[in-house]
């Protein structure tokens, strides 16, 4: 099975897929349906939502959820440079290990199953920018199972109990432009005022209890001769419990401007609830059992900062265990890999859980 899943793993790969690009996740959609047809002789339902093509697989009457997800964070023209390949253990390219290896060991399990009823299988085309089409889709696909197993990596071999809720938010300062030698005094600074803001903001983290707030992609100002009239920052907020992303939330929409002539615009909220260690407890315990009556090495759980489409299925209620996926490491970063070894046995304990949930 293991040279399938390497050939199957290299033709995703293969398929650039940027969440930016709805034709090109739709195109890597098109692979993987020819991919099952191939092995488990079935087809998925193709749902149109917001311009994006998501994939579902129904057999029989839904009682697990498989969840995945086939785009990248990879631009068009990253192949070019660093294409799929394998040396000895570790295989590599974008997207390898977020997530599509995930993606092909969960076709690899459905295809060890004496039966697939029972069963569903979506992915999805936008999880990377936050599942802005998807979210009410994972949500609604999840309604009555029993479980919601995710396939995306592993941390290191653990799996991911327990993953913070996520808030985004777009600020954009609005001022006046002026002259910069001749009359700066004319102007209000949408730059300095942003600068306020962005300290300001950085300050409502709360490290002892899990909370982050970053602001990430800043500009302002046009040229250098000019005081700035527009000012723009990305936050992203990161808390272990709701009522951090609630408390965060509230005290961002209070923050006022403080350089005079100058105006505030904020944007956004929660994106992701959190996935509470209390939604995967049980499913963990059973992987944990499973494993060992494998002869799998014994599982760890951990908790991660990172959001998935899990959040909103544990967020619904629904038991959740997430990280069942690939094992290697550097998510989003250039030289991602997993370790061809591992994937066999994660589709074999994924098989397994999925014979008992059913």
């Amino acid at each position: 099975m293991t040279g399938w899943m390497l050939a199957a793993l290299e033709a995703l790969v293969s398929c650039e897929s940027p969440s930016s690009d709805a034709d090109a996740t739709r195109a890597c959609g098109e692979v993987l349906a020819g991919l099952t047809s191939e092995l488990l002789d079935s087809r998925p339902t193709v749902i149109e939502s917001g311009g994006y093509s998501h994939l579902q697989f129904d057999w029989g009457v839904p009682k697990v959820l498989i969840l995945g997800h086939l785009d990248t964070v990879w631009p068009h023209g990253t192949l070019a440079r660093w294409p799929f390949s394998v040396d000895g253990d570790v295989a590599t390219g974008p997207g390898v290990f977020d997530m599509k290896a995930g993606v092909v060991q969960a076709l690899a399990a459905l295809s060890s199953l004496p039966s697939l009823d029972g069963v569903r299988l979506l992915l999805t085309s936008d999880e990377e920018v936050g599942s802005p089409t998807s979210r009410d889709l994972v949500v609604d696909a999840a309604r009555g199972c029993r479980a919601t197993l995710v396939c995306e990596p592993s941390a290191a071999g653990a799996l991911k109990i327990a993953r913070k809720g996520i808030s985004l938010y777009d600020v954009t300062v609005t001022g006046r432009a002026a002259h910069a030698g001749l009359e700066p005094e004319k102007g209000a600074h949408a730059g300095i005022s942003l600068a306020h803001f962005v300290l300001a903001a950085a300050e409502l983290g709360r490290p002892d209890l899990g909370t982050t707030v970053t602001p990430t992609l800043m500009s302002a100002g046009t040229t250098t001769n000019t005081v700035p009239a527009a000012g723009r920052v990305a936050l992203d907020v990161r808390a272990a419990l709701p009522a951090e992303l609630d408390r965060v939330d509230r005290d961002l929409r209070a923050l006022t401007a403080q350089v005079p002539g100058t105006s505030i615009t904020l944007s956004g909220g929660v994106n992701r609830p959190p996935l509470d260690a209390a939604s995967s407890v049980d499913l963990f315990a059973s992987a944990q059992r499973l494993a060992r009556g494998l002869g799998l090495p014994a599982l760890q759980g951990v908790s991660v900062g990172g959001g998935s489409d899990g959040n909103f299925t544990a967020g619904a209620g629904i038991p959740t265990l997430d990280g069942l996926g690939a094992v290697g490491d550097g998510a989003h970063a250039e030289g991602e890999h997993i370790l061809v070894s591992q994937m066999e046995p994660r589709a074999r304990l994924l098989a397994a859980l999925l014979g008992e949930l059913r």
